[in-house]
């Protein structure tokens, strides 16, 4: 139980991780004020503050966020937003001063040292930063914004009088800067890339986590013959537990992934089988022909399948393969890409009714049990699964649902065709309903789960 609840707690870290940093690395290229970067949801537990950036990890795990500087859905920056901004322009004062050494110096701290900062870059008398003081001060030049506060608080005489006076007055100056850094008032491209980045990040990190798995080393299971089902055409055929497949109609077969995909696109023609059997001391080469059955098989989504089979099952033998960077890089995309497009098909049949949700979906509870199995089996099989989860994030993200990524880009397209953001009002409402389907969604799947654990 433990294995599986660090498991899951560490995958969905990763891909957390890796969704965010898409997010984080778009909007720090498009000149965006990331404020925070954090694993988890509030409380805050542990983190540090690096260049503008506050790095964290929240009580919570099983979730993470970007928070980027400017209100979402305001139209204006409110009062608290730009109090919010101000204490982090303060903040970038003190980091400067504590590189350069010179907040050490002073023995001060908070806003005793804000303040101290203030009057050492603006002199008595002075309304403009002297540079060659804040290249001292803060090991650079003080940037537009910085300016405009430290000459505030030098002319208010103190900090927090300075930020109520800003935050009230709303100078054209100060109101440029925030909104050059703010995300709601960058052009639209550049929000569609940065909601965008978080998304493909997860869909991209599936295909490398996959080629990295492939040159490490992936287990593979041989075509070798374990249960051989009474009444179905391998038992009739004289098919025996030991036997080996190593051609299908003349193709080689070199894994059981390999001998599943020869009979099941075997349309129901006859097969010929080259088979290697083992005889005492010795192997005896075998052909053997064979006629495929139409079968109802089970599938992972819980539904059944009309599919050609033999009625076999593999003995369970296995070898670590290992493929060079280019094959394994080629190998990957094509493999999810068809895992991408077997959970979009799953998803549709979810929505069409043809696969009972009940018995698609899954919540924190089954995935840390399918977590905590993989862990027992190795790195290899975490590694996969990982990569399906993060497909599925990635996918599930673009769904046009408020809240969700898809949903912001869904308020842009909408945008973009009016000309203009739709009403603020809109927007709350949309923002409500996602939540509420949100929350339904989560209470159907922890119930589903429990249901299964009662089952």
């Amino acid at each position: 139980m433990i294995l599986s609840i660090v498991s899951a707690i560490v995958i969905f870290a990763v891909l957390i991780v890796v969704h965010e940093a898409g997010h984080f690395f778009v909007a720090k290229r498009m000149g965006v004020r990331v404020i925070r970067f954090s694993i988890g949801y509030p409380p805050r537990v542990w983190g540090f503050r690096r260049g503008e950036t506050d790095y964290s990890f929240g009580a919570t795990p099983l979730g993470g966020y970007v928070r980027m500087l400017g209100d979402e859905i305001a139209e204006e920056p409110s009062a608290a937003t730009l109090e919010g901004y101000i204490k982090e322009l303060e903040l970038d004062l003190l980091d400067g001063a504590r590189h350069t050494g010179w907040l050490a110096a002073s023995g001060k701290q908070g806003e005793e040292a804000i303040k101290a900062i203030a009057d050492e870059l603006v002199p008595a008398g002075a309304d403009r930063v002297a540079p060659e003081r804040a290249q001292a001060v803060l090991g650079h030049a003080a940037n537009a914004e910085q300016a405009l506060l430290v000459r505030e608080i030098t002319r208010a005489g103190s900090v927090k009088l300075a930020r109520e006076q800003l935050c009230a007055g709303r100078p054209s100056a100060f109101i440029e800067g925030f909104n050059a850094r703010a995300f709601p008032s960058q052009p639209l491209r550049r929000r569609i890339a940065i909601v965008l980045a978080g998304p493909a990040a997860n869909i991209l990190f599936a295909p490398l986590l996959m080629a990295a798995v492939m040159i490490i080393g992936m287990p593979m299971t041989l075509p070798v013959l374990g249960t051989i089902r009474p009444n179905l055409p391998a038992a009739t055929a004289g098919l025996k537990t030991g036997d080996r497949v190593v051609a299908v109609n003349g193709k080689a077969i070199k894994s059981w992934d390999d001998l599943s995909v020869g009979v099941r696109g075997s349309d129901g023609k006859p097969l010929e089988l080259a088979i290697q059997r083992p005889a005492g001391a010795a192997v005896q080469s075998l052909t053997i022909a064979i006629q495929p059955k139409l079968a109802s098989e089970p599938m992972m989504d819980g539904t059944k399948s009309s599919i050609w089979i033999i009625g076999v099952e593999p003995r369970g033998d296995e070898i670590t393969r290992h493929e060079g960077p280019l094959k394994a890089v080629g190998l990957a995309v094509g493999q999810t890409w068809n895992l991408a497009e077997s959970l979009i098909v799953g998803i549709v049949r979810i929505f069409d009714g043809t696969t009972p949700a009940r018995k698609a979906l899954g919540g924190p509870i089954m995935i840390a049990q399918m977590a905590g199995r993989e862990a027992r089996q190795g790195f290899a099989e975490v590694a996969l699964f990982m990569v399906m989860l993060s497909l599925e994030l990635g996918i599930i993200n673009l769904f046009p649902v408020p809240l969700l990524d898809g949903g912001h880009l869904l308020f842009f397209v909408i945008e973009g065709i009016r000309g203009k953001p739709l009403k603020l009002r809109h927007r709350e409402i949309a923002m409500e309903v996602g939540l509420f389907l949100l929350v339904i969604l989560m209470a159907f799947v922890i119930l589903n789960d429990i249901s299964r654990l009662i089952g």
